[in-house]
């Protein structure tokens, strides 16, 4: 059980949060546990959707995106944000369980998304004290500097669901996945 209240429907959550879950129910279908434990905070959730929506319209692939959800998860040790990302990098971004388990990993079978992937994990692991080294592998991967911050922003987006969900206990509303690999 949630070691924080979690609004039981749209209906459930504070007034100014309301709109935007029926957005998320738009979206996706449903509106999962996370989002309706972020609506206690209407500016929270505010803000989680308008970076994770701006992020969307950055150029990296959404299935690049997905796997470096699936590797911050695993530094994280988050299993509600491996559980959902396995969920969406298998039905969404069409990732097979093979390359899920590189992602988790800090790698990728795709050359360029592995330089993605493993300088994520570096960032997620060494707190954003890459070093030039770091840099240097991405870019010659063919990551140009506003991808490089995409892939930063992406790391910070992910640590902080990977922390709510933790902090709170999120119940799992996906598919469960072990944070065991």
């Amino acid at each position: 059980m949630s070691l924080i209240a979690t609004p039981s429907s749209i209906e459930a959550a504070p007034h100014a949060s309301q709109a935007l879950l029926e957005a998320v129910k738009k979206q996706l279908g449903s509106v999962p546990n996370l989002f309706r434990l972020v609506s206690n905070s209407p500016a929270a959730l505010e803000g989680y959707l308008n970076l994770s929506g701006a992020l969307s319209k950055g150029t990296l692939p959404a299935a690049t995106r997905e796997r470096i959800a699936l590797a911050v998860a695993q530094v994280n040790r988050c299993s509600y944000c491996l559980s959902a990302h396995t969920y969406l990098g298998k039905n969404l971004a069409k990732l097979d369980d093979a390359e899920m388990k590189a992602n988790r990993e800090g790698g990728s079978h795709d050359p360029k998304a592995a330089a993605a992937v493993r300088f994520a994990k570096q960032v997620a692991t060494e707190r954003g004290h890459v070093g030039s080294n770091a840099l240097r592998a991405v870019r010659e991967a063919g990551y140009d500097d506003a991808q490089i911050i995409e892939i930063v922003l992406h790391v910070a987006l992910n640590t902080w669901t990977n922390y709510i969900n933790e902090v709170a206990g999120t119940d799992n509303d996906f598919p469960l996945v072990s944070v065991d690999i």
